[in-house]
C-alpha cells in the first residue's frame, strides 16, 4: 500500500507532534540518552520581526528542550542554491530572539538547527553532518550555535543511529516501513503513525490536493516553457518571411515593375493584405530613397500605372 511520504512537510510535521518519536528523534540525532529529555515542546513557528520590512521566518518545527535548548527543524524536498544562507537567516532569528534592548546577554540560549534534506547539500559520502563553531585547529569557540544536516539521497553504510530514521523518511510503501527491522521506540511509533495518517480521509485527501498542485505546476511550467520555444520559433519564422519579402520588392524593383504590380504579387503570393502590402513597399523604397539610389530604373519603377 502506498503510503504518504513522510518527507511531505504536513506528515513530518505530524509526526514531530508525537512526543515520543521528537523525543528518540532529538536523543538519536543529538547523541544524548533519551532519559536526559526531561521536556520537549513544539514553539510558534513564526519568527518575529524587529520592524516593519524584515524578512518573516516561518519555521517547518521549532522545539524548546529542557526549558533551555532551542531546536529548529527544517525539512527540504527541492534543492536550494541558497539553504546554508537561509539555514544560518532562521538560526541567527532564533538565537536572537529573545535579546530585548538593554537585556543581559545571558538571557540567550542555546539554538540547534536540524535540516533533513531530500536532495545532497555536500560532495562527501557523510549523511549526518554537524557543523560547531571552532577555531581552525579544532578548538571549541561556542557551542551556542549548532547546525545538523540529514541528506536523505546518500547512501547508508554501518550502523549510524539515524541510518533507520532515514529510512523512514525515504519509504514510499507500507513495504518500506515494515523492512525497517528496529527497537528503536520513537521510529517504531513514527512507523505506527505513518501507517494511520495514511489510512485517514483527511489526511489522504491533503496530501492528493498537494501533489495535484505539484502535478498541475510542472503542467504549467511545461506549457510555458513550450510556448516560450514556439514563441521564439515563430519569431524566426517571422523574421525570414519578412527578409524573404524585402528580397521579392527588390528584385521586383529591379525588374521594372510597377508599384501596383509588386502589391498586387504581394497579397497573392504571400497571402498579405493590401494595406499591409502598401506599407512594406514604401517602407522599403523610401530605406531605398536614404540610401541614395536615385537610378532612372527605381524612379521609374515608382512611377503610378
Amino acid at each position: 500500500m502506498k503510503i504518504i511520504s513522510p518527507k511531505y512537510d504536513y506528515c513530518a510535521k505530524e509526526l514531530f507532534r508525537n512526543e515520543v518519536v521528537r523525543n528518540h528523534f532529538l536523543s538519536d540525532i543529538l547523541e544524548i540518552p533519551v532519559e536526559e529529555i526531561r521536556s520537549s515542546r513544539l514553539l510558534n513557528t513564526f519568527l518575529w520581526k524587529r520592524y516593519r520590512g524584515q524578512k518573516q521566518g516561518i519555521l517547518d518545527v521549532l522545539i524548546e528542550l529542557n526549558n533551555n535548548i532551542k531546536i529548529n527543524i527544517e525539512i527540504q524536498v527541492k534543492a536550494s542554491a541558497d539553504w546554508d544562507k537561509r539555514q544560518l537567516f532562521y538560526l541567527a532569528k532564533i538565537f536572537t530572539a529573545e535579546a530585548n534592548k538593554g537585556e543581559d546577554y545571558s538571557r540567550l540560549r542555546r539554538c540547534v538547527a536540524i535540516s533533513i534534506l531530500d536532495f545532497n547539500l555536500s560532495d562527501g559520502p557523510e549523511y549526518h553532518t554537524v557543523y560547531l563553531f571552532r577555531d581552525k585547529n579544532g578548538i571549541p569557540y561556542s557551542d551556542m550555535m549548532e547546525i545538523h544536516t540529514l541528506e536523505l539521497r546518500k547512501n547508508l553504510v554501518g550502523q549510524n543511529r539515524m541510518n533507520d530514521w532515514i529510512r523512514l523518511f525515504n519509504a514510499e510503501s507500507e513495504e518500506d516501513l515494515d523492512m525497517i527491522k528496529t527497537e528503536n521506540a520513537g521510529i517504531l511509533e513514527a512507523i505506527r503513525e505513518v501507517k494511520v495518517m495514511s489510512l485517514s480521509k483527511r489526511l489522504r485527501a491533503h496530501y492528493e490536493a498537494h501533489m495535484k498542485d505539484v502535478r498541475d505546476r510542472k503542467a504549467r511550467e511545461k506549457y510555458v516553457r513550450q510556448e516560450g520555444e514556439k514563441e521564439g520559433f515563430e519569431k524566426g519564422l517571422q523574421k525570414g518571411m519578412n527578409k524573404g519579402i524585402e528580397i521579392f520588392i527588390s528584385d521586383n524593383l529591379e525588374e521594372g515593375k510597377s508599384r501596383q504590380q509588386i502589391i498586387e504579387k504581394l497579397v497573392n503570393r504571400f497571402g498579405l493584405s493590401e494595406s499591409d502590402a502598401i506599407v512594406l513597399v514604401e517602407k522599403h523604397t523610401e530605406g531605398l530613397k536614404m540610401q541614395g539610389n536615385s537610378s532612372g530604373r527605381f524612379a521609374h519603377s515608382l512611377r503610378k500605372p
